[in-house]
């Protein structure tokens, strides 16, 4: 599933290839066909994520809310000619202008919906490391009163948006944490050094398309970027991400692997011991 920096940067493209302009809006697949008519010809006014919560405001009151789920896919294209686009695939929806189609396919959640129900979203999220001005101690509040893991809360979209399985997964070993301690039970300071690092590493991502976590790759692209540099990427952006069976890339142990919150999370037994 798309994780918070896939949506950040989504809606970052989209605005900049729409904002201010009136697109014509089609559900070539036709399951979009009634919310397709009631938005096309209206100005788009911005786009913004929140989480893994893409929400596209139109003239007239009208949003588009669109949640990726496991499998879609929404590319933002530039074309400079006057024919047809050909529709490849399932295509949800369409936003096209002379300049720019951009096509979403297989979304978990495509509709339009009313400001009183985009608040309503907003209102069931925690906070967004990838926000300016976000209240970790929004979400610490929830972790520390709670007996269910530190791994899964930190999937609980209501404790903190926009952060998946891979951060998950990364984070906790970047900081040796133990992914069953108990939300009451991990302390403060350790909350907030997760924080930090994903308010650290979640814009990284949004800059190079990559999920990017072992720590000398990190520092290698916020070398380049200070440079003003594009960053070479290794293949190989994690530490324990789907790693189970190898070598610890700390201590040699075996990374290890258990269904955790309906997702496959990695660890470090050996390495991973803090609480």
């Amino acid at each position: 599933m798309p994780e918070g920096h896939t949506l950040f940067a989504l809606a970052r493209d989209l605005h900049e290839a729409f904002a201010g302009s009136h697109p014509e809006v089609t559900s070539p697949q036709g399951k979009f066909a009634d919310g397709a008519a009631e938005l096309t010809g209206r100005e788009l006014v911005s786009a913004t994520s929140r989480g893994k919560h893409l929400l596209v405001e139109f003239s007239g009151e009208r949003w588009l809310h669109v949640h990726l789920g496991l499998i879609g896919t929404f590319t933002v294209d530039e074309h400079e000619w006057t024919a047809e686009v050909p529709v490849v695939g399932q295509v949800r929806l369409r936003l096209r202008t002379p300049e720019h189609v951009a096509d979403l396919r297989g979304p978990n959640l495509c509709t339009v919906i009313t400001p009183e129900e985009v608040d309503a979203v907003l209102a069931r999220l925690g906070p967004d490391p990838l926000r300016p001005g976000a209240d970790p101690d929004v979400a610490w509040t929830r972790i520390h009163r709670s007996s269910r893991s530190i791994a899964e809360l930190l999937m609980d979209q209501s404790v903190l948006a926009g952060v998946g399985n891979v951060y998950r997964s990364e984070v906790l070993f970047r900081h040796r944490l133990s992914p069953f301690t108990e939300g009451k039970d991990l302390k403060r300071a350790s909350w907030r050094l997760v924080w930090d690092d994903l308010v650290r590493l979640l814009p990284l991502g949004v800059t190079t398309g990559r999920i990017v976590t072992v720590e000398d790759q990190v520092l290698d692209v916020e070398a380049a970027l200070g440079r003003g540099e594009v960053p070479r990427l290794t293949e190989r952006s994690s530490s324990v991400y789907k790693q189970a069976g190898m070598p610890c890339p700390a201590c040699g142990s075996r990374v290890r692997t258990q269904v955790v919150a309906g997702r496959n999370l990695f660890w470090c037994g050996r390495c991973q011991r803090r609480r």
